[in-house]
């Protein structure tokens, strides 16, 4: 038995080492500002310690080698400790602002809403826009699903109905730097920021559908005004802390998904979490089996009325472009 434990123990301890040792690693490649050949010699060292350090633990050097591990350790979460979110760069043109909101009685006004004309996945025509709403006029929630690679993943984009006025869109994003990009590894090393993006429907959905030919589907939330208005100043109170405070993006734990679902649990009472979560395109069926869809159809069904690429693309980024998505999506 005391055998099997200090087994059970050195798997522990190795499978620590290789753990921090990775990160470390990775943590070194993605964020020292530092020449490719210099990042990569001292990436490749912390590798050659963490392995270095395994090998010593079956000889006497052991205590020493883990001290000398343990100290650069140390030094690298001191150094990561230090890396702080920008608040200026040069950001990508579709996200080089972020939203802000007042509120006045049941008036929001919204600065910096995105409005733009896209003429093809990458290139647009640039319009940042001031717009009001009456929040007594709020109807109802809406959400969209775009894939993008593959059943598993999906960008999660929130849109708000109002009787007397178009939708407003909310989307949270990478805040890319001119040239930069998405990179799900990458991200979950301070490689990127967060910023929350209120747009029109033609410019951050119809993007998506119409020109980069995105699965986008449309599901109409069951919830009340009232809810629907919590979660919208939700929105509003989150942009304008990023507007003071940047933070980073994580593809595992700061996300389009995981920041929606932070909010909501502010406003309903339970919410569990669930790895439909992580793997959000399956984030539908999470939502149905929760009662917020139109459940008195089947999942399969629901899904299958909720595509709307083909009718955006049938509609061009028009005026009617919202109207005509929601054509023949099932209401709860």
């Amino acid at each position: 038995m005391t055998k099997i434990l200090r087994l059970l123990l050195l798997a522990a301890i190795i499978l620590g080492l290789l753990s921090l040792a990775t990160w470390a690693t990775l943590a070194l490649w993605y964020r020292l500002p530092f020449a490719t050949p210099i990042r990569a010699v001292l990436a490749g060292g912390f590798a050659v310690l963490g392995l270095s350090v395994i090998v010593a633990l079956f000889s006497p050097r052991r205590l020493r080698a883990l001290a000398t591990f343990c100290l650069a350790l140390a030094t690298v979460l001191f150094w990561w400790s230090t890396l702080t979110p920008p608040s200026l760069a040069n950001w990508a043109p579709d996200v080089a602002r972020q939203v802000t909101g007042q509120v006045s009685g049941n008036t929001l006004t919204l600065t910096d809403v995105r409005n733009f004309d896209w003429t093809s996945p990458t290139q647009a025509n640039a319009q940042w826009e001031t717009r009001a709403y009456d929040l007594s006029q709020l109807q109802g929630v809406d959400l969209f699903m775009s894939y993008w690679a593959g059943p598993e993943m999906a960008h999660m984009i929130v849109s708000f109905t109002f009787a007397n006025a178009a939708p407003i869109a909310w989307s949270v994003e990478v805040r890319r730097k001119v040239g930069g990009g998405f990179s799900p590894l990458a991200d979950l090393f301070k490689n990127n920021t967060l910023v929350i993006v209120a747009a029109d429907e033609r410019d951050v959905i119809g993007t998506r559908s119409n020109l980069r030919g995105e699965d986008v589907q449309l599901y109409r939330i069951k919830t009340t005004p009232a809810k629907a208005r919590s979660l919208l100043l939700q929105y509003v109170q989150a942009a304008n802390a990023l507007a003071q405070r940047p933070k980073w993006y994580n593809s595992l734990t700061t996300n389009c998904t995981t920041v929606v679902m932070s909010m909501i649990r502010t406003i309903i009472d339970e919410v569990p979490l669930d790895w439909r979560v992580i793997a959000n395109g399956y984030l539908p069926s999470y939502a149905y089996d929760r009662g917020v869809l139109a459940s008195h159809l089947p999942l399969a069904e629901l899904r299958a009325q909720a595509h709307i690429t083909t009718r955006a693309t049938e509609v061009g980024l028009s005026s009617g472009f919202s109207t005509a998505i929601r054509s023949g999506v099932p209401t709860p």
